[in-house]
């Protein structure tokens, strides 16, 4: 059995195509179904029912393509781990990132890891928890900045800091002038939220069901720069993260703390447990800093976090 072999039925398997797979793999048709037809030889089992219009995996084919998967995976591994052993780190870190938290959190960290390591590059893709998890499943993205909760054991994740949702406020709003401000405070108050699909604006709205509120939605953005705008104009008020807070200055919302327990959200990275960072990727987790005490499992957090030695 040769790595080559493996490497082709898992192309065949993801293209249902041996012509297709061939191409990806560079390699002519009649050599890859060659090697696939030696493998199911040595095997003694059939990998593939091949069909006129495509080709499917056998039972026994599904349960071999795991194997083989993870097979590739550690090879990839050691394979890198032997090149970054060498000295000087290289690559390229692909980081997905919330647009709720990348414009307020990666600038200071990414400045120092590329002052630390110039052969590094980086990439960051900005988009909504379902599509960045989804896309660093598919192994398009190494690990991914979002926030708690997320729920998917295929993952692991390591929870990076906590950070208060603080209320943004309009300057000449009535609520500015009291010296506390509950929950209760919000109900029958228009609300600004980030639209469906962002976890920001499911975690405001979770937090006002959990306690009964009923505020009105009067606005939702994709974008928190907006939604501190609409805030700005007297539209509403809304729940923002503390790092997202604008310097006070005319025209800027007025934040203020609510009473505990205080709304706030984990920042977590995620990434698949079949496929530990890179030494790049993991260094660039580690820039971000030790994760603090909290209370996501904190046992699962100490043993997954990927340490490397500098």
């Amino acid at each position: 059995m040769e790595m080559h072999q493996l490497r082709y039925m898992v192309a065949v398997a993801q293209k249902g195509n041996f012509s297709r797979a061939a191409e990806q793999c560079h390699v002519a048709q009649p050599s890859l179904s060659q090697q696939i037809q030696k493998l199911e030889e040595e095997l003694g089992e059939r990998l593939f029912d091949r069909m006129k219009t495509a080709v499917k995996l056998t039972a026994h084919g599904e349960l071999f393509l795991r194997r083989a998967q993870r097979i590739l995976d550690e090879a990839e591994a050691a394979r890198r781990e032997a090149a970054e052993a060498k000295g000087l780190l290289r690559g390229t870190v692909t980081l997905g990132v919330l647009p709720t938290i990348a414009p307020y959190l990666l600038p200071p960290v990414l400045a120092t890891f590329t002052a630390q390591y110039p052969g590094v590059e980086l990439i960051v893709v900005e988009d909504t928890t379902a599509r960045l998890l989804k896309s660093c499943l598919g192994c398009e993205i190494d690990w991914v900045l979002a926030s708690h909760p997320i729920q998917d054991e295929r993952l692991e994740l390591c929870e990076l800091r906590s950070e208060e949702l603080l209320l943004a406020l309009p300057a000449q709003h009535p609520l500015t002038r009291r010296r506390t401000i509950g929950p209760a405070d919000l109900d029958g108050e228009n609300l600004i939220v980030m639209k469906e699909g962002h976890c920001l604006g499911e975690q405001v709205l979770r937090f006002c069901d959990l306690r009964d509120l009923q505020p009105r939605i009067s606005f939702r953005s994709a974008q928190l720069e907006t939604v501190q705008a609409l805030v700005s104009a007297g539209l509403g008020l809304s729940l923002v993260p503390a790092m997202a807070c604008k310097p006070a200055q005319p025209g800027a919302p007025v934040y203020r703390s609510l009473v505990a327990p205080r709304p706030e959200r984990k920042i977590v990275a995620a990434w698949p447990k079949q496929r530990p960072p890179s030494r790049a990727a993991a260094e660039l987790l580690n820039a971000f800093g030790p994760a603090p005490a909290s209370g996501l499992n904190q046992a699962a957090t100490r043993s997954t976090r990927p340490t490397t030695k500098r």
